[in-house]
Parts: C-alpha cells; structure tokens; sequence
C-alpha cells in the first residue's frame, strides 16, 4: 500500500526535461512509482488531487546559516515555506562547534561573533540553543531527529582555530603541533558527517570584539593543509569567502581558490557574484577563477541570487552601511556623537567620497541616497514620511540626498528605517544575469537564510524567481528554473538520491500553482527567543511541501512534523569529481 497518492500533477521533475502529467506514489519517504493519470490500481492511506498543479523536487539552497535558528525553529521558516527541503549550513568559516570543553566562555564567544558577524540576535543565541555539545558530531547528534528540512553543515575554519589556539587565533599562527591538532579537530568533524571546510578571509567578517575573525589570519599553508585533509573523506565540498567575492578577485585571491581545490580534489563554491550591468568588467573576471580552476584540475562555482533581494538599513545599527570603508568608525560612535558628525557637512564629504572610492566595492551601490525609501518613524518631525522617496524630500527641502536622511534620521535618534531601492534593475543587468546563468560554474544560491535577520530576507528567492519565471520576465523555462533550484545544487553536494522526481529517490517535494506562486513583501516580526526581531515573507501558491514522504508545509502553515534527516558526509552525499 502506498502512503500517499497524488493525482494528475504536472510533473517537473529538476532534470530540465519538459513537463509532463503524472501520478505519484509514496511509500517509506521515497518516491515509489510515477505513473500516467489514472493508471495507478494500488491503494493508498491518503490521496491528492493536484489537477492544474505543478509538482516539483524539494529545492535546495546551498547558502544557508540555520546552525543556530533550527533549534528554537525546527522548520527552517521562511525557507521551508517557500519549497526549501535541504538547506546547507555551517557556511564562511562559522559553525557552532567544535567547542572547547576546557574553555566554557567559548561559547560565549561564539555567540557574539555569530551576533557581530551574521547578524543574528544575541538574545535568540542565548537563549534559543542548548549550548550542550563539545565535538562537531555532537552538535549534529543534537538536531538529529527534531528538525523539520534536511540539514548538512559544512565545519567552520574559526571555530577549529579558536578550540586549537584559544584567543591566539586572532593575530597568531599555529605551531606546528597546534596544527596538527586542528587537522585532527577536522577529521573528527568530518567523521561525524561534516560536509567540508569552510572558511573566511574577507574583510568584512569580525568578531564581537571588531578584531578579524580568527580565519582571517591563516596563511595559504594553513588553508592547504586543511584542504588536502578534505580529500581524506567521502562526499565533502570546500566554501570559502576572500575579500573579492564582494567586487573582483585579485590574481593572489585567484591563485589560493584554485589551489585550495586542487589540494583537495574537491568543488569549491564563494558567494556571492554580484551581477550589474553599469560594472560590466566584473562578471568576466569573478569567473576567470573558474577557467583558472579546470585548466588546474580544480572547479571552483560561483553562486549569485536570481533576485534582487530587498534589505533595510539604518544609521542607528549594524548593517551594511558600517562596511564601507571609513563608515564603520563613525557609526559605531555613541548616538549623540553619531548625529553631531554626521551633521557635520565635511565629514559627509568624506564618507560619500570613500563610498565613491574603487575600495569601496560592491558597497558602492549603496551611497546612491536619493533612491532610498523611508520605512517606519519615530518622531513627530518624520511624521508621514514613511514610504517616500529620499529624493523628493530632499528636493522639497533643498537639501542634498545625504543630508536630508541624516536630518531625518537625526530626528527619530538613528531609529530610521531605511529601504535602498536596487540599483541594477535595469534590463541590460537582466539579461546579463540570464547570460551569467548558463555559465557552467555559476549555481543560484546565497539566500544567507538564518543571517542577518532583521536587515533581509532572502530565503523566498526560490518562489520569487519561479513566479518571475512564468509572470515577469520570463528569463527562463519553468523547466530551467526548477532545476537550477533542485538538480544543480544536489549534483553540487553530491546528494544521494534527492534533487529530482525519480522512482526510487527521497520523496522531497513541493507542490505549488504556477498561476499564483510568488513571495509576499518582507514584513518585520517578533518571533524570536527574547522578542527579537526578523523579517519574514509569506509563500503564496504553495499547496504543500513534503520531506521525505511527510507533509511539513500546507498552505503556508506548518504542519508540526519534523522529517528531516541531518545529511552527513559519505552516507548522504558522495564525492563529485573537479574533473
């Protein structure tokens, strides 16, 4: 008897192949027969008749951090609402474990980098997590069993620095010992089902303290080494983010990717490459690292967001605007000393002169101030000014852009929601997307899903990019576009048996109306451990979502099953060849 049947569904199956109708069984969460409507004799527990629906596998996303979110949220909201069944965790070089049990405040410390670095809520740390595991595989016993997606977590290099070298992992290099310590820290991690290594050079990545993360000051041999040790194990990947990812990588930033994957014989994936038509020199030369990488035996994937994801910012807290270089010294000062700069046109100068700088990067793009829309406020001066445009406020008041936000901004005591309208939604960045597509070493992905919670929202890329696939702008098929979310990201990781809608696979399924599917806007929520906020975003025409054979999703609302595997290396996953 099958578990469940669907009838009559519109099958996509994540290969690229045309769709076609069909009904399909499910028997022990996998899939047990694909068969022509109607046709099927064997009885089923329940059935559905999903007439005018698509069915589709559950879409991957390669680019998460949940390591922390999936114990106080089993499901992985929103990316479990919008289609999501497998996230990958443990991404630019931070993880949650190994820990070490000599130095309790570890923990601690790992809590306020998270915080710091990605964005998370210190209180949703605290409070959230049991905190109750030393090793790597015992962080991943603790998830084992009680989340809702499927889960695997790449080791992070900082937390195997910081148990090895204690806080001589900022600054210091290790002795020959202690690196021999960290690489046996790793094979254990990777023993216990640890995807890869994952590491992090970039400039933008500090800790509570503001001091570089302790990756940051690893030498290439360090990062080879541990890299050759990833050859030693089955089914496992590299990640690793250089200060370059965010603009163009230097030929030194080249040179290490390619080695790092050579070394290990294994895929290398960055994120993320950001695609604007006005910066057309960037897209060539973020690939040449992949044309670098197959002439050395290596493979080295860019992932990049097939949306533009929306972000909120502020004057008041962390946020991306503290990454352009000179800024994040002036809005770290005290409110008080903060508006008193700011409102100081010499020091604007500067600061939008060092925006304007080739330093400055992708961040650039956000020093275009008149297209910054005002969200919420909170003073009388700023009243009904939520949802206009910056420019024509400024224009009323004939004020520059940057200094009409600053008055406003000033009068709410930098508690101004800010919402920077996208700079490359321009057609000829569109079709240079599609372009960059097709590309056999980009992958979509880079959702941060699980980071920077209430400043974006990017886990709804997946709903948003099919919706724009067959309403909007129709880059490509909905064929190509599920399996780029799907088939692409599985062969990747290497995944046994999930990506696709084949007899025999996991049954990780999402079943959606392709007249409706869509993301809704992103709305600021209090549903965090300690009241903390996040943005959110309803999944539209999302009918349900199934992992492994188990309905966790229907109609936008969870169902409270937890089916999901933690996906461990060499069991889950197999080695991909860089070949």
């Amino acid at each position: 008897m099958l578990d469940h049947l669907i009838r009559a569904a519109t099958v996509v199956d994540g290969t690229g192949a045309p769709a076609y109708p069909a009904d399909l069984g499910i028997r022990d969460g996998r899939i047990a027969l694909i068969a022509a409507p109607g046709t099927v004799t064997e009885d089923a527990r329940t059935t559905e008749d999903a007439t005018g629906l698509v069915l589709a596998p559950g879409f991957v996303d390669p680019h998460t951090h949940y390591d922390a979110q999936l114990f106080w949220d089993p499901y992985a909201t929103p990316s479990l609402n919008h289609g999501v069944t497998t996230v990958a965790g443990g991404n630019c070089g931070f993880t949650l474990a190994p820990l070490n049990p000599d130095r309790p405040d570890d923990a601690d410390y790992t809590r306020r980098m998270m915080s710091k670095v990605e964005g998370m809520s210190l209180v949703a740390l605290e409070e959230g997590a049991p905190w109750n595991w030393h090793t790597f595989g015992e962080y991943l016993d603790a998830l084992e069993g009680r989340i809702a997606v499927n889960a695997g977590f790449m080791v992070g290099h900082c937390a195997l620095r910081r148990h090895v070298m204690g806080p001589d992992a900022i600054g210091g290099q290790p002795t020959p010992a202690q690196l021999d310590q960290m690489l046996r820290l790793f094979h254990d991690a990777m023993d216990a089902g640890a995807w890869g290594l994952s590491t992090t050079q970039s400039s933008t990545h500090s800790d509570g303290d503001g001091k570089p993360v302790a990756s940051r000051h690893a030498q290439p041999a360090e990062l080879l080494a541990l890299s050759r040790a990833v050859a030693d194990h089955e089914g496992t990947q590299l990640e690793a983010i250089v200060a370059g990812c965010l603009d163009q990588f230097s030929d030194d930033e080249i040179g290490l990717l390619v080695e790092m994957s050579a070394a290990a014989g294994r895929p290398l994936n960055w994120n993320v490459l950001t695609i604007d038509a006005s910066v057309p020199e960037r897209v060539p030369r973020q690939l040449l690292a992949s044309e670098r990488a197959r002439k050395s035996g290596a493979r080295i994937v860019a992932l990049t967001m097939p949306i533009l994801t929306p972000m909120n910012m502020s004057l008041g807290t962390f946020c991306a605007l503290n990454l352009i270089p000179g800024w994040g010294d002036i809005l770290g000062l005290p409110v008080p000393e903060r508006i008193e700069k700011l409102r100081d046109p010499a020091v604007r100068a500067e600061m939008l002169r060092r925006a304007d700088s080739k330093e400055a990067g992708v961040f650039r793009r956000l020093a275009h101030f008149g297209r910054y829309v005002i969200g919420d406020t909170y003073s009388p001066e700023n009243e009904g000014l939520s949802g206009r445009v910056v420019k024509d406020i400024a224009a009323e008041r004939g004020q520059d852009a940057f200094q009409c936000l600053v008055e406003i901004c000033s009068n709410d005591r930098m508690r101004t929601v800010l919402w920077p309208m996208p700079t490359d939604n321009d057609p000829d960045s569109w079709e240079l997307r599609r372009q960059t597509w097709l590309h056999e070493d980009v992958m979509l992905g880079g959702s941060d899903a699980g980071a920077h919670l209430d400043r974006m929202c990017g886990a709804p890329y997946t709903t948003r990019f099919i919706g724009d696939c067959l309403r909007g702008r129709k880059l490509v098929s909905l064929e190509e576009a599920v399996r780029m979310l799907t088939d692409d990201p599985a062969r990747l990781f290497g995944l046994r048996e999930r990506g696709r809608i084949q007899e025999g696979f996991h049954a990780d399924l999402v079943l959606f109306d392709p007249e409706r599917i869509e993301a809704g806007p992103a709305t600021l929520v209090h549903d965090l451990p300690g009241d903390s906020p996040r943005l959110d975003a309803k999944a539209i025409g999302i009918v349900s979502v199934r992992v492994n054979g188990v309905e966790a999703i229907r109609n936008d609302q969870v169902t409270g099953a937890v089916p999901g595997r933690v996906l461990r290396s060499g069991r889950d996953t197999r080695t991909v060849s860089t070949k």
